[in-house]
């Protein structure tokens, strides 16, 4: 069976990457002259070009196979974790200023990894059943 793979889709980095242009534009059409908003500009260029770079480098945020999953840490370096070492797969909702978000979480005991709907491709909780069924599935 080959892995399970959840990425990032493919719009995000490349909105990102508008984003930082826009950021540009804008500096260089209201003033160059003020140089807070010239270091402010840079900053969010800067902020959004590294963050766009992530999702380009590393895409695929959460793998999954027989043998456990592969959780991106930091900007790109991968962990894989055996099944054993899973203490919980689960959704975590939340509402606030009455927007709703869904969170996955897969605690591992001392490090606990969550991804959202962005990071993932999917929605959390189809995510989540599909670990739990591949998990379940997966010998001991």
């Amino acid at each position: 069976m080959s892995p399970l793979q959840w990425r990032v889709k493919p719009v995000l980095p490349i909105t990102k990457l508008l984003g930082a242009v826009a950021v540009v534009v804008l500096v260089a059409v209201s003033g160059r002259e003020d140089p807070v908003q010239l270091v402010l500009g840079g900053v969010a260029t800067a902020a959004l070009t590294a963050w766009a770079a992530r999702d380009l480098i590393a895409p695929v945020r959460l793998s999954a196979d027989t043998s456990g999953v592969t959780v991106v840490t930091g900007f790109r370096r991968r962990r894989h974790l055996a099944w054993p070492q899973i203490e919980r797969v689960r959704v975590e909702r939340s509402e606030r200023l009455g927007l709703r978000s869904s969170l996955l979480e897969i605690d591992a005991g001392e490090s606990l990894h969550m991804f959202s709907t962005s990071d993932l491709g999917a929605e959390p909780e189809e995510v989540a059943e599909a670990l739990n069924a591949l998990r379940a599935n997966a010998p001991s």
